[in-house]
């Protein structure tokens, strides 16, 4: 025997979606594709500005001193030996660190670079830049050939060797994020040998704490490959630049730059020393201002870790399965409540995390949230649109697209099984002679010919009044008023069921006429009509059900129409007195014993319709 496949339970397959849905998005969010909008949207969130603490000076290579000293390519290294030679003339006055942004490689005049290098080696506060070039080496194997090696640093400009001897050293790389925005710091590179040197950030902190004997730098964390997050503290022009040409001419006073951290390097947009930065994408910022922003992050100890994508990815896994389960079968506006509570929720925890030294993805769970509601709305109103399209084809075969239209507006609960209490009015109506008909007529197929003929006017006079067509049972069909659609206007419920009553009897005569004429007989209609209470509702089971009523106001119906003869019309005295003068009707009294009432049952004959 066959077993029948058994579906999966309606909340599992719920659960199964939600888990699928939610996994989607996390491995989307993965795979890097909202790396782009990310950054910017981090950038926009976090890097806030603040005032630095002063200690750090700019001394810049501006448009004023290329004005007062000529094109910088034509500058003799002479130019920053006399900047040094100010800038240490004092001893007790002098800056704690001297940072140089300017890659010295190579010699040019013997004078001029001797005499830089004593002047660096007389003031004992100098560190010099270098410049790592970084790739894939060739690598060879033991059987021969060649691979490429991880990516590291492959060469290195450097300050020429008198100079190098008599400075610190730091590297002046710049390592721009995928999207081309400068928003991490090296912090320090490692050559072929194994040694390593700092950036020129941690050289000009390190000599600043050591000058002023502090108790030392505690480093932040850096990635894999030696980078940490930024946050920057200003943006371009926010720190305090003053022109070498203002120093040299003795503007300013050397002592103004005592203790204090002096960065020195290109201030002109035509040296080409700028950056576009994470606080501001719009004004890039010159390389000086870059290590200035360091050198103040590491001096604050203001250090900020990313959290690793694995537990950001299991993070934004988990809320986005509670959003979905927040979202599906809710209301519209509760939903856009917790979307907007989840998303804003978000932005304040990322910044609040920000702020006790964590980066995590500002748009990979708003993002991911937005999808799921978008997603929610779409599947909410496709299921109505699906629920709609289902109560139509259920209704329209009970009831008048009218009633079908408005049921549809009132929503689908009557489509749930099981059902409720509510006063209808019930006709019932049964083909008299139709047996007798059908075993002279002998032919099936005119037999049956003749019964739609029959059953198509009984469900045209229904619908046209407003009535739901319960059922037809062979030559007998059931209808009433008052469900689906449900109202508290008895009288009018009564008044429709009459009326259908009497435009059957009407429409019956053309019938019968045609019967008469082309068999030598006829049929003729018993009808009863009776209002009170009954249950209505989809009765039997989830795998076959009947929209129905069912009750003693149906029974006493049924009753009426078995016991009314040919071409007449019972009512019960509920109906008579809801009518009242909009009909005529004789009272038969309880002369007419219906079985499974009291006596006293009163039974009417409806005569006409007056109004």
């Amino acid at each position: 025997m066959r077993q029948a496949r058994k579906k999966m339970p309606k909340r599992a397959r719920a659960v199964l979606q939600n888990l699928a849905a939610a996994a989607l998005l996390t491995v989307l969010a993965g795979t890097g594709i909202l790396n782009r909008a990310d950054y910017t949207a981090s950038d926009g969130l976090y890097q806030r500005r603040e005032a630095s603490d002063g200690k750090i000076v700019l001394l810049g290579i501006d448009q004023e001193a290329l004005e007062a000293y000529g094109p910088y390519h034509q500058w003799g290294r002479e130019i920053v030996a006399q900047i040094l030679e100010t800038l240490n003339r004092s001893e007790e006055d002098k800056p704690a660190v001297i940072g140089i942004d300017i890659l010295f490689a190579g010699e040019t005049e013997p004078s001029a670079d001797t005499e830089f290098a004593e002047r660096a080696a007389e003031s004992g506060n100098v560190v010099t830049a270098c410049l790592a070039q970084f790739g894939r080496p060739l690598l060879g194997d033991e059987e021969g050939g060649y691979a490429l090696g991880a990516f590291s640093v492959v060469g290195l400009e450097d300050s020429y060797d008198a100079l190098r001897s008599a400075t610190g050293r730091g590297h002046i790389n710049a390592m721009l994020d995928t999207d081309g925005i400068l928003r991490h710091h090296l912090l320090r590179i490692t050559l072929p040998d194994g040694s390593q040197i700092p950036s020129l950030a941690l050289a000009c902190a390190s000599a600043y704490e050591e000058a002023r004997n502090g108790p030392g730098l505690e480093l932040p964390a850096v990635s894999p490959t030696g980078f940490w997050y930024l946050p920057f503290c200003g943006n371009a022009g926010d720190f305090e630049e003053i022109s070498i040409a203002k120093v040299l001419s003795g503007e300013v006073s050397a002592s103004y730059f005592s203790g204090k951290i002096v960065l020195i390097g290109p201030y002109a947009p035509g040296l080409q020393d700028s950056y576009v930065t994470a606080i501001d994408h719009a004004s890039p910022m010159y390389g000086v201002e870059y290590h200035a922003n360091a050198i103040q992050a590491l001096l604050w100890g203001n250090y900020k870790t990313e959290l690793g994508d694995g537990i950001q990815l299991a993070l934004l896994f988990g809320i986005l399965l509670a959003g979905i389960a927040c979202f599906r079968g809710r209301p519209v506006w509760l939903s856009t409540l917790l979307w907007i509570l989840l998303c804003g929720g978000w932005l304040l925890l990322g910044k609040w995390l920000y702020g006790r030294g964590w980066v995590v993805h500002v748009l990979w769970v708003p993002v991911g949230i937005t999808i799921l509601y978008g997603g929610c709305l779409a599947a909410s109103y496709i299921q109505a649109a699906l629920e709609r399209q289902r109560v139509t084809r259920t209704f329209k075969r009970y009831v008048a697209p009218e009633i079908v239209n408005e049921l549809l507006k009132e929503g689908t609960d009557a489509l749930e099984l099981g059902g409720s209490q509510t006063t209808i009015a019930v006709l019932f109506v049964d083909v008299r002679g139709f047996t007798s008909l059908s075993e002279e007529l002998k032919d099936p197929r005119k037999v049956v010919e003749i019964l739609n003929r029959y059953l198509a006017l009984f469900a045209d006079c229904i619908l046209r009044n407003g009535g739901t067509l319960d059922k037809f049972v062979g030559d007998q069909a059931m209808a009433f008023w008052g469900a689906p659609l449900r109202h508290d206007d008895d009288a009018l419920k009564a008044m429709q069921a009459v009326r259908t009553a009497m435009d059957m009897v009407e429409g019956a005569r053309g019938i019968c006429a045609e019967l008469k004429e082309k068999y030598g007989r006829t049929v003729s209609f018993g009808i009863g009509v009776h209002l009170g209470e009954a249950v209505v509702g989809n009765i039997g089971s989830p795998q076959r059900m009947d929209y129905t009523a069912i009750g003693d106001t149906v029974n006493t119906a049924a009753r009426l129409e078995a016991n009314a003869p040919g071409d007449t019309v019972y009512i019960s005295r509920a109906v008579a007195d809801l009518l009242g003068a909009r009909i005529r009707a004789t009272s038969l009294g309880d002369s007419v014993r219906l079985k499974g009432k009291k006596e006293g049952f009163e039974v009417l004959r409806l005569e006409e319709i007056l109004s």
